[in-house]
């Protein structure tokens, strides 16, 4: 009975420790989400925006047009896409037992950029008949980019149903496709006008400018689904974890919900970065956070997952708006440079060859 109690209590004080990596993950993100709305060239206080949020009356017509506008959406677009990628790359991550596979490895990123690269140069085409695809909008652009995004997911389900949902044959074929779209978007900008390749060019390095209320609310319902859908399997992915003849003799039908697990993932990835374009390294960077902070339990490394790469994007964003004084850099750009550092650290610090 003593070293059953103290197991308990052992697992209590475990337990308790993640909730509380949780919780300080939230307190994070919202004060970066926070800084996030007050960083920009028109002077806003903190105390202003929380009393402007609190009650949009308070604030005059400039104020209220800059905080709902502008500076909330462009924050909040930061916070969904974070965690839609940092859960996706999560989950990529454990169905197929690879701490290197995300959505920018398996080609969906790539595949996003060949769509809306596709509609930028063929509605310039078009719009000499007198049709046009609308896009400047720029909804065209998001659903080219995710039919592309969408149809490389159901190649990598097929790959993984082809093979077994061999975990290796995916992720390699993921990065070869990879390379093969990138080509293909080379074609596509070698053959576009100047001011269509600017376009593309624009979008391949991923901006959270377009962010509006309407697409924020597209990306919040698609997490919304997706997250709870995803806590469902927590136990079954955190036996997975433990390895595939564990997961099977626990009686989980191990290729069964790994695609169950990519395509929920590869959803989560598409809409996100349809929306907003290339960005890489939160999903693969958010997933190691999440792990090294919260160990396997999926209960807790999910929701972590997310909220650390809702965390990392908002910080992005306030480092967009801040390197170089009164210019906004493409917030991909920003995760590249901060990710690929980030990354190598998380190696050094597991220890472990990838």
């Amino acid at each position: 009975m003593a070293a059953g109690g103290s197991l308990v209590a052992a697992y209590a004080r475990i337990r308790a420790r993640r909730v509380l990596v949780l919780i300080a993950l939230g307190v994070v993100l919202i004060a970066s989400l926070l800084y996030d709305i007050a960083n920009g060239p028109a002077s806003l206080s903190l105390a202003q925006i929380v009393a402007g949020l609190l009650d949009p009356a308070t604030l005059d017509d400039g104020q209220r047009v800059i905080l709902w506008d502008i500076r909330l959406p462009y924050a909040l677009m930061a916070v969904l896409v974070g965690a839609a990628l940092g859960l996706a790359g999560a989950e990529m991550q454990t169905a197929l037992g690879n701490p290197l596979a995300s959505p920018m490895t398996l080609g969906v990123t790539a595949a996003a950029t060949l769509g809306a690269a596709l509609v930028v140069v063929f509605d310039r085409q078009i719009a000499a008949t007198g049709v046009s695809l609308g896009t400047g909008s720029n909804y065209a652009i998001t659903a080219g980019a995710f039919i592309c995004a969408g149809a490389c997911s159901l190649l990598v389900q097929a790959l993984a149903r082809a093979f077994g949902g061999s975990s290796g044959a995916v992720v390699l074929f993921g990065i070869a496709l990879s390379f093969a779209i990138n080509a293909l978007v080379s074609v596509v900008e070698f053959i576009a006008e100047a001011g269509s390749l600017q376009q593309i060019v624009f979008w391949t390095m991923g901006s959270l400018a377009r962010a509006d209320w309407n697409k924020l609310t597209i990306i919040a319902v698609v997490l919304g689904i997706c997250l709870p859908w995803s806590l469902r399997g927590a136990w079954a992915m955190t036996a997975l974890c433990a390895g595939e003849e564990q997961a099977r003799a626990l009686g989980i039908a191990v290729e069964r919900l790994r695609l169950v697990t990519l395509l929920r993932a590869s959803l989560l990835a598409a809409v996100a970065v349809a929306f907003v374009g290339a960005i890489g390294f939160i999903g693969l960077v958010a997933p190691h956070l999440a792990r090294l902070a919260l160990g396997d339990d999926h209960r807790f490394y999910l929701p972590g997952a997310a909220l650390a790469g809702a965390v990392v994007l908002s910080l992005s964003s306030i480092a967009s708006k801040s390197v170089v004084p009164g210019l906004v850099l493409p917030v991909g750009i920003v995760t590249a440079l901060v990710g690929v550092p980030l990354f190598i650290g998380l190696i050094l610090m597991q220890r472990r060859s990838l």
